[in-house]
């Protein structure tokens, strides 16, 4: 089991000629998912030859412009491309009616349907469960209401040993039973152990995407222990009042926080633009958690 992360955009703000806005594509068993849609999304995703006609879910962290004024410019390209699998966008409730108007007036006749699904902000929820991935929405500290997101690979069963079925005889049920997690007994009424029985399926990967925030320790319960997360680090310590000013995280923070949730791996992204080099800003972090790397447009993962 493996999820595979691609930055499309890693710059706030404003875009500039070495970094876009906020955007990812993360693919999930089989599935595409995309991650905030910044000015430039489908630019990107053409010269990373990614197939977004394969997209059937968007998720918009917040209403600022660096998130999302890419949307109305890909539905557009895709109702032009003739697609018909309804596309699912999550974000929050103020974007629906806006959303509407522009699909209206930009989309005449499109060819698919949009699914709305708002967001709250006071509490995690569990926005989307489907066969192979679940998503959890995360509250953030931002200027306007915020969410991150959580994704998980749903656990595979374990597979029987063939072996096991001959050497003791297993039923359809006892398989089943097992596969449950139920002890299995011999003839002798002695427990088998279950590695003998059964092969585990790889743990699961997860993902946690951190957008524009102030320092927040609250979320480290929602993203502890995932495999990977990606923390917004628009500031270094250089800038920390700054960063407070406008409820933004520097790179040290984002590592506090990984520190905190004991993650498998850190990126820091969504940079200032007064930042044209992050080496800096990745050093910082990795004084605090060093499995920490600094991303940039066009960076992949497969973790």
């Amino acid at each position: 089991m493996s999820m595979e992360l691609t930055i499309l955009g890693c710059n706030s703000a404003l875009p500039t000629s070495f970094r876009n806005p906020s955007a990812q594509i993360l693919s999930v068993s089989g599935r595409i998912f995309l991650i905030d849609c910044g000015e430039g999304t489908q630019f990107q995703i053409r010269k990373m030859h990614i197939n977004f006609m394969r997209i059937n879910h968007i998720f918009i962290s917040h209403l600022h412009g660096d998130h999302l004024f890419g949307l109305i410019g890909l539905i557009s390209t895709m109702s032009l491309l003739g697609r018909s699998t309804p596309l699912e966008v999550f974000a929050d409730e103020r974007l629906q009616p806006l959303l509407t108007q522009q699909i209206e007036f930009f989309c005449d006749n499109i060819t698919f349907e949009v699914k709305f699904h708002p967001l709250r902000f006071d509490a995690p929820e569990l926005i989307l469960n489907i066969k192979g991935a679940s998503v959890q929405s995360v509250p953030l500290n931002h200027r306007l209401p915020t969410c991150g997101f959580v994704f998980r690979e749903q656990r595979k069963e374990p597979n029987i040993q063939k072996n096991a079925i001959y050497k003791y005889g297993l039923t359809v049920a006892d398989i089943v039973s097992v596969k449950n997690g139920k002890p299995f007994f011999d003839e002798n009424g002695q427990e088998v152990p279950r590695r003998e029985l059964v092969i585990e399926p790889p743990t699961p990967k997860s993902y946690a995407y951190i957008s524009d925030t102030a320092y927040l320790p609250e979320i480290v319960p929602v993203i502890k222990n995932v495999s990977l997360l990606y923390h917004e680090s628009t500031f270094g310590d250089d800038n920390l009042l700054l960063a407070k000013k406008t409820l933004h995280s520097t790179a040290k923070q984002a590592a506090t926080i990984a520190k905190m949730a004991e993650v498998g791996k850190l990126l820091i992204g969504h940079f200032s633009s007064r930042y044209r080099e992050t080496d800096d800003l990745e050093a910082e972090a990795q004084a605090v958690f060093p499995n920490t790397t600094a991303v940039f447009d066009g960076f992949k993962l497969v973790f």
